[in-house]
Parts: C-alpha cells; sequence; structure tokens
C-alpha cells in the first residue's frame, strides 16, 4: 500500500500553511520554495484542497493561502480522502472485477471483510489525528501520534474481546 505524491505533498504543503496561520497566509512561490515543489505542483494540490474545502484563497498583494478553519479543526483523514480518496470505497468491488462484469466473489467475500477492516481502523486513527498534531518537531509529533493510535487500537482490542 501506497501513498500518491498528491497525498505526500498535499499533506507538506498544508502543513506550511498551518505553521504560517497567523501570518497573511503563504502565496504559491512562497510553498513551492519552502517545499521544495514546482509552483505548477504545489498549484494543482491547492486547487485540490480549497475545493475540498480545506485551504481558502485570497487575492491580491496580501493574498495567499490559509486554512479554512483552525489546525485543531482539521482532521487528517479529512485532508487525505480530499488529496486521495479512502483506500476502500464502497463501489471497490464494482472496480474489481477481472474479466466478468461482476466479481465472482461479490455474494461471499473474505477480501472485502479485510478492505473494510482496514478502512475502518485507518478512519478511526486519522480522525483522531489533526493537522495541529503534526506541526512540532518530529520527536514531539511522533509522541502524540503514536498516543493517539494507541489509544484507537486499545480501544479496538476491547471491542474485539466484548
Amino acid at each position: 500500500m501506497k501513498f500518491s505524491t498528491v497525498e505526500e505533498y498535499g499533506l507538506r504543503c498544508i502543513l506550511q500553511i498551518a505553521k504560517h496561520q497567523k501570518e497573511n497566509g503563504l502565496t504559491i512561490p512562497e510553498i513551492s520554495e519552502l517545499e521544495g515543489l514546482s509552483e505548477a505542483n504545489v498549484a494543482k494540490i491547492l486547487r485540490i484542497l480549497r475545493l475540498g474545502g480545506i485551504v481558502e484563497a485570497e487575492r491580491g498583494q496580501s493574498g495567499g493561502y490559509r486554512l479554512s478553519r483552525k489546525p485543531e479543526e482539521i482532521p487528517l483523514r479529512e485532508v487525505l480522502y480530499v488529496l486521495g480518496g479512502k483506500l476502500y470505497e464502497s463501489d471497490f468491488c464494482s472496480t474489481y472485477t477481472g474479466i466478468s462484469t461482476i466479481c465472482t466473489n461479490s455474494i461471499d467475500c473474505s477480501v472485502r471483510s479485510l478492505w473494510k477492516n482496514v478502512q475502518r481502523v485507518i478512519d478511526e486513527i486519522l480522525g483522531k489525528i489533526t493537522l495541529n498534531d503534526l506541526i512540532g518537531s518530529e520527536h514531539e509529533v511522533d509522541k502524540i501520534v503514536s498516543e493517539k493510535v494507541e489509544s484507537v487500537t486499545n480501544g479496538l482490542e476491547l471491542k474485539v474481546l466484548r
């Protein structure tokens, strides 16, 4: 399983915006320089984030891109789904039918069960982590994210034991 460059670069761009939130926002050239990405790539990513309601753009001399909400109000789940969608979507089975018009396992599918449950865990974890949690040093962020992942996985273990 891999994330695309749109998701990776998008997350990096939005974190730059979050770090500079108290200022007038950041322009495409500024984000491009901070992240070492082409302006065209940054513009494409910011368009996706703007259409997804994650960032706002202001034109003019003091314009730039800002978050649409406070960093602590934006879960990573929302950002990553705007950038690339979910790993498992409800139309998953109709997408992977092989040479048939419907999947041969459409009635009883153990693989579908796997992907639905993996998606549930991903949703839980990414829903707990906000952009604000990723602002800081790698050590600080690792501590915060590890605690949130542990709290989610411990909760999942309790559900399984019941």
